[in-house]
């Protein structure tokens, strides 16, 4: 599997934001789009992200795929994902591992499962064919957990390999996601940072989470904490140029609070490039 080229440092499009961007065309390399938001017939959202797409690279993320439910796959949903696909020309196309509806329900919620063989079996084939009928490579991101289960055979970040090798796709690596998880379950973040295969990752997101002091919830509507930029920077030390976002979905701040979180992002960037360079002399 090709790793596309590096972006850089990206936001995810939210409405709330498009007069601005139009306005100003702010120093952002790249936007990331929620799919789902698009696969409709005409209105002004579609209207404005062909609009950014002239000026701005984009990425379509998913949050409806349901890879992990054991529904079969929607191809309805599928072939209106493709039309989107076909008009935007994204640089890649991402989803989660995780369920989110069974019975034909969608629960809307990013649902946890169990890391089992059986488990892995299962998403492996349905990445497989969601691969083989886009006819593109899937980026598939690791979900925010509130659960666990007792008939897990493995860690998520094994589960999390063995599933990006089998199935030969890409991985979006939610650095903040990484952090509630392991503050929820206990488990170490950065040894799940360690364990997943360098070769694979393509993407990062930073977003806020809500801390309700026995658990963290992944609310996407704070700022990024300390402990998750901290994160960021060992995620960054072992991944290398990879393309990096700042999510964003509710308390929106004014748009240049997300512009200087990128700008965080590209000094700690900068610091480490500079180290390396000094190391190597």
């Amino acid at each position: 599997m090709q790793k596309p080229a590096p972006l850089g440092y990206g936001l995810g499009l939210r409405p709330v934001y498009f007069d601005e961007i139009m306005s100003t065309r702010p120093p952002v390399d790249w936007f990331e789009i929620i799919s789902e938001n698009y696969m409709v017939e005409g209105g002004r959202p579609l209207s404005m992200l062909d609009r950014i797409r002239a000026d701005y690279p984009v990425v379509m993320h998913g949050v409806s795929m349901s890879l992990a439910s054991t529904d079969p796959l929607d191809f309805a949903y599928l072939a209106r994902l493709k039309e989107l696909i076909e008009r935007v020309e994204p640089a890649w196309v991402s989803d989660h591992v995780a369920w989110t509806g069974v019975h034909g329900l969608n629960l809307h919620d990013l649902l946890p499962i169990p890391y089992t063989r059986e488990s892995l079996d299962h998403i492996v084939e349905r990445i497989c064919r969601v691969q083989d009928y886009l006819k593109r490579p899937l980026v598939v991101e690791n979900a925010s957990t509130y659960v666990s289960f007792v008939s897990s055979e493995m860690s998520e970040q094994e589960f999390v390999r063995e599933m990006a090798e089998r199935a030969d796709c890409l991985l979006l690596l939610d650095i903040n996601n990484i952090f509630v998880s392991s503050f929820n379950h206990g488990f170490d973040a950065e040894a799940f940072v360690d364990a997943v295969p360098v070769e694979r990752v393509v993407q990062f997101h930073m977003a806020g989470h809500t801390d309700k002091g026995t658990h963290r919830v992944d609310t996407h509507d704070q700022p990024v904490c300390d402990e998750v930029w901290t994160l960021y920077e060992r995620a960054r030390r072992r991944f290398g140029d990879v393309s990096a976002m700042i999510e964003r979905d509710d308390n929106f701040p004014p748009f240049s609070e997300l512009l200087d979180e990128l700008q965080r992002m590209r000094d700690i960037d900068a610091r480490l490039a500079a180290e390396r360079a000094l190391s190597a002399a």
